[in-house]
């Protein structure tokens, strides 16, 4: 294990293992994977993703554990970790 992924922990994101370092915001996390489709717009039914970054557009949110309507930005990368995204099953 090289030091710099000593320091990641595994999440598990739209089921798949995911290796980040702890504490980066869940917003974060999964844009360092490549991911911008966080939920699917209810009226339009497009892919929405984070916009302002600071916890007040709410097109983050995501399922953290079973929790629904986190804001991704807000919530910080625990080890073991469950992030479900609404757009996760085309993803």
């Amino acid at each position: 294990m090289t030091p710099r992924t000593a320091a990641l922990v595994e999440v598990t994101v739209d089921g798949r293992p995911v290796l980040v370092r702890p504490g980066t915001s869940v917003a974060a996390a999964l844009l360092e994977q490549g991911r911008w489709d966080f939920r699917v717009d209810p009226v339009s039914g497009r892919d929405r993703g984070p916009y302002c970054g600071m916890g007040v557009c709410l097109e983050c949110e995501v399922t953290v554990d079973g929790r629904a309507h986190v804001r991704s930005c807000l919530e910080r990368v625990r080890a073991g970790m469950r992030i479900d995204t609404a757009a996760g099953e085309d993803a």
